[in-house]
């Protein structure tokens, strides 16, 4: 049965951003297997953090920055080049107390543009759905938004999705050193506006600079903060 995690959730109306301080430090980071279905997944033993967002969103480079680490996850210029279900796992400690955590870190395929046939489409939307409705230690699926855009509707969709289905998620905004602060603010707040038309209560939000390592420790320090939630429900 998946874990109940307790977000700190804002009214619609509110825009800020979440911010998380806890001094996380990545010991390390490996590849661990690529799977076709969640059914082939490694044994669920561990707390789960999912990144999926359109093809292209900057995916496999944030994961990439915040494990410090070029080469983990393949990237690419070519939208769709991720097609299956990729674990790595990571071992991150807490730099106040010195505890250390093990945790999965997965790479989902990005949906939306790809330039394969449409059955292969449909079977990867299948995947994915299967995977984030049936992974029982998914803690917390990452939406990646690109933060050059406008509100895009398949994003808008996705989330209500995720929504419909009681899945854990935040939104993490990329690319934000491609625009000034100023636009990206604003772009932020479009999508924030428009998300706000469905939803009561907004789910938290970063933004990230895979190139800058902006919301590296924001991230990593929400990431650490679920873990110590896990780790209490395990001990009660």
């Amino acid at each position: 049965m998946r874990l109940h995690m307790v977000y700190y959730l804002h009214p619609a109306s509110d825009y800020r951003l979440m911010t998380y301080l806890v001094p996380v430090n990545i010991k390390s980071a490996t590849y661990l297997i690529s799977s076709p279905s969640v059914d082939n997944c490694p044994k669920p033993d561990k707390p789960e953090y999912a990144f999926i967002g359109r093809s292209n969103v900057g995916k496999s480079s944030l994961i990439n920055m915040l494990c410090n680490n070029q080469k983990l996850a393949k990237t690419s210029s070519s939208p769709g080049k991720t097609q299956m279900i990729n674990h790595f796992t990571v071992e991150s400690a807490n730099e106040k107390t010195g505890k250390t955590n093990s945790w999965y870190l997965v790479d989902l395929p990005g949906y939306g543009y790809a330039k394969v046939a449409q059955g292969k489409r449909k079977q990867w939307i299948k995947m994915i759905e299967n995977y984030i409705r049936k992974r029982e230690n998914l803690i917390n699926l990452f939406v990646l938004i690109d933060s050059r855009h406008t509100p895009q509707q398949i994003d808008l969709e996705f989330i209500n999705q995720l929504g419909e289905w009681n899945i854990p998620f935040t939104i993490v905004f990329t690319k934000a050193d491609k625009s000034t602060q100023k636009e990206v603010a604003a772009m932020v707040k479009a999508f924030l506006h428009s998300l706000a038309q469905t939803w009561q209560f907004l789910p938290q939000s970063f933004v990230s600079s895979a190139v800058k390592y902006r919301g590296r420790k924001e991230i990593l320090g929400f990431i650490e903060e679920c873990n110590q939630k896990v780790a209490t429900q395990n001990n009660n």
